[in-house]
């Protein structure tokens, strides 16, 4: 299922059309493995990009290791349903209990590097995620909540300064085409 949906999925930008081109490579040379973590090399997450249902305002979580305001996501942990990987990790980063898909379909693909850090008194080595992004939406009213031991703060930051906030260079090309896809969607 994950295979397919990558596969059909269109890019759009040059990044995307060589990012789907070696996901699909290391599924297919480690198809055994792709899904987990046990993958030291390289594995399959799902991230959701959560905006407002007026497009103003994205919903973040400020991230423990990386000490930045970041979209939710995380790995497959072996779930070939990528969209479910990414609503279960939305609600449980947020807390927000009307998350809902925007669409279906993938809103793009990207290879993330992963640098080297400690986890829960564990070293992990510096590895690659190849992650498949959803639009999502979710209720500005939703109560949020922190999630012990992954992130500190969780908040609906402004989409007119949401690269300013985040602060994080290499995003900045993946989060501006997803607001831009979020809002045409929601438009």
């Amino acid at each position: 299922m994950y295979r397919e949906d990558i596969a059909a999925f269109v890019p759009r930008t040059p990044a995307e059309a060589a990012d789907k081109e070696q996901i699909l490579y290391y599924v297919n040379q480690y198809a055994d493995t792709i899904l987990t973590r046990e993958n030291r090399l390289a594995h399959i997450t799902a991230s959701g990009f959560i905006l407002s249902a007026d497009g103003q305002w994205v919903l973040m979580a400020h991230h423990n290791i990386y000490k930045v305001w970041a979209w939710t996501g995380g790995h497959a942990d072996g779930e070939a349903d990528l969209l479910a990987v990414a609503l279960r990790e939305a609600r449980e980063e947020t807390g927000a209990g009307h998350i809902r898909p925007l669409s279906s379909a993938i809103a793009s693909v990207e290879i993330l590097p992963v640098w080297g850090h400690e986890k829960r008194g564990i070293y992990v080595p510096a590895h690659l995620h190849l992650n498949v992004s959803y639009l999502l939406t979710a209720h500005r009213e939703d109560p949020l909540t922190v999630r012990e031991g992954e992130n500190s703060q969780v908040a609906w930051l402004p989409a007119g300064r949401l690269l300013e906030l985040t602060n994080e260079w290499q995003m900045e090309e993946v989060y501006t085409k997803l607001l831009e896809r979020g809002r045409t969607l929601l438009a």
